[in-house]
């Protein structure tokens, strides 16, 4: 910048951001990203999860509620638990008067949709590495999304019968 002093031109300095301020600043940016993000990933919860217990079998189904409170569509493209071998999300349907079950590949949940996994419909299928579950019991479930993130959840093993 030039400025007119005492009738002559002379250059006044150019002020630029000291390197401590230009670190504070990228340190603030690279934080609000951070929360941006981990707000995104925490856009998707889960309530009333349980799993039905059934006496002596090594499948058990979970159901829960999902709920996307975020402004994007996200998606659940897997499942897991520590106690199953193999854990899928699967649908049930009734085909020619018959309830057949299939796997079902990925949920996807709009901004603001809530999806119920329920009875007769869309469940997580635990394949257990042994029947030991008991009414009363947390199983642990992690949801992993396409975006990298993983919602854990528990849900508790309810007697068979309760609903």
């Amino acid at each position: 910048m030039l400025r007119v002093a005492t009738g002559q031109w002379s250059r006044r300095a150019i002020t630029h951001r000291s390197r401590p301020s230009r670190l504070r600043h990228l340190a603030a940016c690279l934080l609000l990203g951070c929360a941006a993000a981990l707000a995104q990933g925490s856009a998707l919860t889960a309530t009333d999860a349980w799993v039905r217990f059934t006496p002596g079998v090594d499948v058990a189904a979970a159901y829960l509620t999902l709920h996307n409170g975020g402004a994007r569509a996200l998606t659940v493209t897997a499942v897991s638990s520590p106690l199953a071998s193999s854990a899928m999300i699967h649908e049930t349907r009734m085909v020619n008067g018959e309830s057949a079950m299939r796997p079902h590949e990925q949920l996807h949940l709009a901004p603001g949709e809530t999806l119920r996994l329920a009875p007769g419909g869309l469940h997580i299928m635990l394949h257990l590495k042994a029947p030991t579950l008991k009414p009363g019991q947390e199983v642990p479930l992690a949801l992993q999304l396409q975006d990298g993130t993983t919602l854990a959840v528990t849900a508790r093993v309810r007697p068979l019968g309760a609903g």
